[in-house]
């Protein structure tokens, strides 16, 4: 090969990517099989872990589909893993993809709908720490009882809608113009700059509340999370069951969770505390005045077919009439049939944000492929089982915390409840007991696990979202901004298991 096409070759790697990340990614993968040859495949594993983890840090620099996906194939060459194990991580978690390519799309014909609710919701109310309480609470009650990820969706889709609308003022331009590009910010004005910096501060604030309801919410009942499921299944648990068996430590951490939101606002710490700026405020409120002056009997339709397919998800998600996924699917042919959206492109755009992350999530599933294949908990595990009964359940809590900020949750968890029902087979366990651990290992899974995006789908949803860039909201941001609820969520749990369970 020419040097000119080498040169070539290496500008394309990548693409835009910092000439030194794309030489830490190459170093990677040239260290990778030397580790692997040399020491073993257990630590190779780990430092695989540590590298697909780098690539979820500088998600902002590189799309970690790439990085993350190039790291997956060398391991499953390298026989760290193997293709089946890999199609079979992925196809436990098929609920989860077919939620992330209907459920998200069927989102994005809603938010027409979303965004007119929640442009009332933010102009009424004007007090910043009511807010925030407002977004987690509302997070935690319907993560409760539909999906996180929905839940998320959700939240992603009125982050972009309300960025777009001031992003297109700042650049000059009214707010209903069509063809703008919110991700450049070089046409902004000069007098605009410093209030898109406030309003992206204030939009993550929100949307980290909104990302930790979830979480809060999701670790209270049976559907709130995929190994809530999981858990209650192996543990013989009916829905009124789970939420009272789990209420000793998740309503504690509930209460405190919300509290920790407001004395975040109040306290303007760890990026928290930013308001919406006023020049902010009358952009939105002129949106909000135009769309209601322009609005016709047509757009009004569109908002009342939205309105009632959005009923009709919420139930459709509460009775779990099927999977999320087809019940998003349903929502799409719905609101596409009843609002005139009949064209291929035009429904094109609906997938654009779900299914990159769909990829990365299968990535990922590489990556915990990796982690089973090679018994990388196992030292973890055996050493919990051997500990005194006494302790088990508050170590149990620990040791899925830790491991689910680094894993798949559900991944722990299917380890941790497999083992723990073997030990009830056994005899090794009485059912009490057995109880006791399976409470600390949902809730050791669901809680501490928000430290990192990689701990929480929703979060790592979030963080590879269109909207990430737009408010910059990088890795390193989120655990900074996640750390005082992971320290609240994770103490009072830890505190709620030694004392109740």
């Amino acid at each position: 090969m020419s040097e000119s096409a080498a040169q070539a070759l290496w500008q394309n790697f990548l693409g835009p990517s910092p000439e030194w990340y794309k030489k830490v990614i190459v170093a990677f993968l040239l260290i990778n099989p030397i580790l692997l040859f040399t020491i073993d495949a257990f630590a190779t594993g780990w430092v695989l872990i540590g590298e697909f983890i780098f690539t979820l840090a500088l998600a902002l620099r590189c799309y970690p589909l790439q990085p993350g996906g190039l790291l997956a194939i060398e391991a499953v060459v390298l026989g760290m893993t193997n293709p089946h194990t890999v199609f079979h991580e992925t196809a436990a978690n098929f609920e989860v993809i077919l939620l992330l390519m209907f459920m998200v799309a069927g989102i994005y014909f809603m938010k027409e709908l979303l965004l007119f609710v929640f442009t009332r919701i933010l102009l009424r109310i004007r007090s910043k720490v009511l807010l925030s309480l407002l977004f987690s609470l509302v997070a935690a009650v319907l993560s409760a009882f539909l999906d996180a990820l929905t839940v998320t969706a959700v939240l992603i889709s009125v982050g972009v809608g309300f960025y777009a609308v001031y992003h297109k003022v700042a650049s000059g331009k009214g707010v209903h113009h069509d063809d703008h590009d919110h991700g450049d910010d070089d046409a902004v004005h000069d007098n605009h700059k410093e209030d898109l910096e406030r309003f992206r501060a204030f939009l993550r604030s929100l949307l980290m509340h909104g990302a930790v309801g979830t979480a809060l919410g999701g670790v209270c009942t049976l559907v709130g999370e995929p190994q809530n499921l999981l858990i209650a299944s192996v543990a013989d648990w009916d829905f009124i069951r789970f939420l009272s068996i789990m209420a000793p430590v998740t309503m504690p951490v509930l209460a405190c969770g919300l509290i920790t939101c407001v004395l975040l606002e109040l306290s303007g710490k760890f990026g928290y505390g930013a308001t919406l700026p006023d020049n902010v405020r009358l952009v939105l409120e002129e949106f909000q005045t135009k769309a209601d002056e322009g609005r016709n009997s047509r757009t009004v339709a569109r908002l009342v077919v939205q309105a009632s397919v959005a009923l009709l998800l919420v139930v459709g998600l509460a009775m779990h009439w099927a999977a999320v996924g087809l019940i998003g699917l349903m929502v799409i042919v719905l609101l596409t049939a009843f609002n005139g959206v009949v064209e291929e492109h035009q429904l094109g755009h609906a997938f654009e944000e779900a299914l990159p992350f769909t990829a990365l999530l299968v990535v990922f599933f590489a990556i915990v492929a990796v982690i089973h294949d090679q018994h990388l908990f196992t030292p973890v595990i055996e050493a919990v089982l051997a500990m005194d009964a006494s302790i088990r359940p508050a170590m149990f809590f620990v040791a899925n915390g830790v491991l689910s900020m680094i894993s798949d949750n559900v991944f722990v968890a299917t380890v941790y409840i497999n083992e723990v029902k073997a030990a009830l087979d056994a005899g090794s366990i009485s059912r009490a007991e057995f109880d006791q651990l399976a409470v600390a290992i949902n809730t050791g899974t669901n809680l501490p696990s928000v430290a990192t995006p990689n701990g929480q789908a929703a979060f790592l949803f979030l963080l590879t979202s269109a909207l990430a860039p737009l408010i910059r909201l990088s890795y390193g941001r989120m655990v900074i901004m996640a750390l005082p609820y992971t320290l609240v969520l994770g103490g009072v749990g830890l505190a709620a298991v030694v004392a109740f369970i």
